[in-house]
């Protein structure tokens, strides 16, 4: 018996990593019964059926998952946003923190495109990039034109499992070509008329750079929170979560009940106004989902 991570899937083989060298897999029968499927990222055991070939046998219990893309057991994510085409955007990046704070994944924040930025727009993501910092994010302005601005983003890399998110046309193909040629990815053109790129990577894998493993997916170009329940939501902002329990009511969303700590440190500016207002914006979304049954 065989234990090792998944880092392809692809036709119906998983390609699993051992320290006996790396084995296509197919998965037991028993997991179709039990609804149980693989996913990259995944470590499991196996069984060899012949030579550099094998069968799954088991799943081992995963720290966290995706369903799109499927990857499971990320331990830090790279959020990528541009400060211009397409435009940064605060609340895009606000909805990625949630889902990586809810998921336990350390995020990373990487803005592009400071080399095509005016000074003022320059100015304004600067302020932004002290916000997150003073909320205990790490932010990195860069320009995918400059392999030096990256250097200090792929030292971030070791010993984690990686993955890129951010909307289409930030420039995530550019990074990761930047950070390890091997991964050569053919860079989606930036469609001008919808001021976004063509996804261009088709299936999920785990490449090994810099001392960690890094996922090339299709893409986290949007997320929603259908696994976050209304009273869970201030979990994800880190500021909100420190205030809340200083609320009168223990079941305090932090929008209409009366000696709320939340909005006492907004009024105070402690917190920023437009971090709450994605924080309203994200409960009420959550708030008019269709039930699942």
């Amino acid at each position: 018996m065989l234990e090792g991570r998944i880092m392809k899937a692809l036709s119906g083989f998983y390609y699993v990593k051992t320290e006996d060298g790396t084995y296509a897999c197919k998965g037991r029968g028993v997991f179709r019964n039990k609804k149980i499927t693989p996913f990259v990222g995944d470590m499991v055991r196996l069984r060899k059926s012949g030579d550099k070939e094998g069968y799954i046998t088991e799943v081992l219990p995963r720290r966290n998952e995706f369903i799109r893309p499927p990857i499971v057991n990320v331990t830090q994510a790279i959020i990528v946003n541009a400060v211009i085409q397409p435009s940064f955007s605060s609340l895009l990046l606000d909805r990625f923190l949630v889902i990586n704070e809810m998921k336990r994944i350390k995020p990373l924040i990487v803005v592009t495109k400071k080399d095509l930025a005016t000074e003022e727009d320059m100015e304004q993501m600067k302020q932004y990039k002290k916000d997150y910092a003073q909320l205990g994010y790490e932010v990195f302005l860069v320009s995918l034109e400059d392999s030096e601005s990256i250097i200090p983003v792929k030292e971030h890399l070791k010993n984690e499992i990686t993955v890129l998110m951010g909307q289409s046309g930030v420039g995530k193909s550019t990074l990761l070509n930047t950070i390890d040629q091997r991964f050569s990815i053919e860079t989606g053109e930036i469609s001008h008329s919808l001021g976004r790129g063509k996804h261009t990577t088709r299936h999920v894998e785990l490449h090994e750079t810099n001392g960690g493993l890094v996922g090339d997916t299709p893409g986290f170009s949007s997320i929603d929170f259908d696994e976050i329940e209304a009273e869970q939501l201030a979990s994800g902002f880190v500021e909100i979560k420190e205030q809340a329990q200083f609320c009168k009511f223990r079941s305090c969303l932090h929008v209409k009940e009366p000696k709320c700590a939340v909005k006492e440190a907004v009024e105070a500016g402690t917190i920023k106004q437009y971090r709450y207002d994605h924080y309203v914006q994200f409960l009420q979304e959550i708030n008019e989902r269709k039930p699942r049954y």
